[in-house]
């Protein structure tokens, strides 16, 4: 099977961390890196251009079974956020503590660090539950960083994962 996708993925998340790698942009338009201590909201989207080349395995009359490698082209992305409720240490874990309080929060963006370029595998099952019904459920998991090679402010890998399911009708 080889088909060409185009796909809207993203996340949102709330998170309280510890030690958090992480660059902040401060009141005057400054960057400040270390370890961030409290609340983090990150917001990210992308766009992408996908081409699957997967193998299909008919199990069964109405089970069909696919998998194979992908590879995905980003049209446009963005990652961003803000934290809030804690301190940033500067540089390392004992650096100068910059603190956050009450309302006061400090964005980040590392829209510009996003990778252009992902790949990874996809499994798939497509179930025929009626004679007209479908049932199918896909894994995409990637295997490459989202960021680029080069970025160390967030210091452990984010890969993505993602779960599609549906169903579809033949008329």
């Amino acid at each position: 099977i080889l088909g060409l996708r185009l796909e809207n993925k993203g996340m949102e998340a709330n998170a309280r961390v510890k030690n958090y790698g992480m660059e902040i942009i401060g009141d005057g338009g400054e960057r400040l890196s270390g370890n961030w201590t409290g609340k983090v909201k990150t917001k990210f989207r992308a766009s992408y251009f996908s081409i699957p080349v997967l193998a299909a395995y008919q199990l069964s009359k109405r089970v069909k079974l696919s998998a194979g490698p992908y590879i995905s082209f980003k049209t446009s992305g963005d990652f961003n956020g803000y934290v809030s409720e804690g301190y940033l240490r500067k540089g390392d874990p004992t650096g100068t503590k910059v603190e956050f309080k009450d309302e006061n929060t400090a964005p980040y963006d590392f829209s510009e660090d996003l990778r252009t370029f992902q790949w990874g595998v996809q499994v798939g099952v497509n179930w025929k539950a009626f004679k007209r019904l479908t049932v199918h459920g896909d894994i995409v998991w990637g295997l490459n960083n989202i960021f680029k090679k080069d970025f160390k402010t967030i210091s452990f890998n984010m890969y993505p994962i993602y779960l599609n399911a549906g169903f579809g009708y033949a008329f």
